[in-house]
């Protein structure tokens, strides 16, 4: 292979955004791509779902996956379907839960643009899914699983290792070398305390550093998830009103559910009915189930947490749901209310001021989500505007990310890196965190631009 002074890193996405995370080692005849996210949030950004990816796809050698969250994952089956024949490597969890998300988000596509077609909301005459759930379950054939903390072989002087991050069942910091040089890819960092997973092994020191902002300009509230989240619902739920939850399926949804079941059993919030709305959802917590020993939750427990909310994997049992008066809590998808169930649901009930919106996670911009969380009560959904007069709480200490206090300490846990590269962050974020890490750990430190292209062995 070439010198690693001539290796390269090129940022094909999650560069000025907090979506689409892509990154391209270049070495040699050896391309390796570092995740393979779908943009999500702002229309701007979705076009580049689009366009012709910036490398020929077929000329791809390897792809790692840090987990799989849509946005370092989602992108797969159409680049796959581009003629990428190159072996997706990850963590056994991650490819279990991969197994979910992308056909689910293939499924997703389709329906969405069927009933566009029916509709006439959309401006395209023929509006077609980015890809088909055919297409999701023809990308998993290229998957292979490789466990933590073995060195990967990647071919041409290549490897890589899979360290724990936090953040979601089978999360991965990926660490790459290239001849003696090493990038080390933070992936999505959980917080230290997350009730579910583990917090990060600590960063080893790497000649890059490429590192996730998405709490880059806050910290999480110093009350435990527990406590804020019965605050919110026990005197919403002694109303009897009805409270729905935006979840993702994937890690937020099992994490509302073991505190749901742990506040009832003290008695902190009353017993009602729970519901747990996303077929995705319920394989999901399967999942968890089986890979217990990745997790907080011991495995005796685990059946018993997961136990509470009755799970509505049917259209019709979906439908039913709707017919309820409460009190009652529906979990239900996608997180940031841009597509699944949860859509019909707040149809349904957003417009009564019996009910609560809880808002779970991080809201990207351009989301419905978002725009709840700023204040907006009007949402386009399905083609139509709908007036929301639910109440609208947002969850601020249930986050999966590290805040920037905890990113510092992860970073500060190892030598300096010659250059450190702030990714998947909106711009204040990011531009926040360069200025701490500059000011306070005194390291090399930017945000590149969507495209940039650097040396491995001359960071700049």
């Amino acid at each position: 292979m070439p010198p690693p002074d001539r290796a390269r890193l090129r940022f094909l996405g999650a560069a000025g955004t907090v979506t689409g995370s892509r990154y391209l080692i270049e070495a040699g005849q050896h391309r390796v791509l570092v995740d393979c996210g779908l943009y999500q949030g702002y229309k701007q950004l979705r076009r580049r779902n689009r366009k012709p990816f910036p490398v020929r796809p077929g000329s791809i050698t390897a792809i790692l996956l840090t987990h799989a969250h849509l946005d370092h994952s989602g992108y797969l089956p159409a680049l796959i379907r581009s003629g990428c024949r190159a072996p997706v490597y990850c963590t056994p969890p991650t490819r279990d839960l991969c197994g979910l998300l992308l056909p689910d988000s293939g499924r997703l596509q389709e329906e969405e643009a069927q009933h566009a077609r029916r509709k006439g909301y959309s401006r395209h005459k023929r509006p077609n899914p980015l890809y088909t759930e055919q297409d999701a379950r023809a990308a998993l054939r290229r998957f292979k699983t490789h466990p933590f903390g073995v060195p990967l072989d990647l071919g041409g002087g290549l490897s890589a290792e899979f360290i724990r991050a936090g953040h979601l069942l089978g999360a991965a910091q990926i660490r790459v070398s290239i001849g003696g040089r090493t990038v080390h890819f933070s992936g999505d960092l959980g917080q230290d305390r997350d009730p579910l997973m583990p917090p990060p092994e600590p960063f080893p020191g790497a000649d890059v550093l490429v590192c996730e902002s998405t709490y880059g300009d806050r910290l999480h509230p110093a009350i435990p998830p527990k406590d804020e989240l019965a605050g919110i619902l026990a005197p919403f739920l002694k109303q009897k009103g009805i409270v729905l939850i935006p979840a993702f399926a994937v890690g937020r949804a099992q994490g509302i559910t073991y505190h749901l079941s742990r506040l009832m059993a003290s008695g902190r919030i009353p017993r009602v009915p729970v519901f747990l709305d996303s077929p995705m959802a319920s394989d999901a917590t399967d999942i968890y189930i089986r890979h217990c020993a990745e997790h907080r939750i011991p495995r005796q427990d685990c059946a018993a947490v997961f136990q509470l909310p009755a799970r509505t994997n049917s259209v019709a049992e979906s439908r039913e749901l709707n017919t309820l008066e409460g009190p009652m809590v529906i979990l239900s998808a996608s997180g940031m209310i841009t597509g699944g169930r949860i859509l019909h649901h707040v149809v349904n009930f957003g417009g009564s001021l019996r009910t609560m919106i809880v808002l779970s996670g991080y809201q990207a911009g351009g989301t419905r989500g978002a725009s709840l969380a700023a204040g907006e009560r009007r949402l386009r959904i399905f083609g139509k505007d709908h007036v929301i007069r639910a109440r609208v709480a947002q969850l601020e200490t249930f986050s999966g990310h590290a805040d920037a206090d905890e990113l510092l300490r992860w970073m500060a846990a190892g030598p300096a890196p010659a250059m450190t590269y702030l990714t998947h962050g909106e711009t204040e974020a990011a531009d926040t965190l360069r200025r701490r890490i500059s000011h306070e750990l005194h390291r090399r430190v930017r945000v590149p631009e969507h495209l940039e292209s650097i040396r491995i062995g001359n960071p700049a």
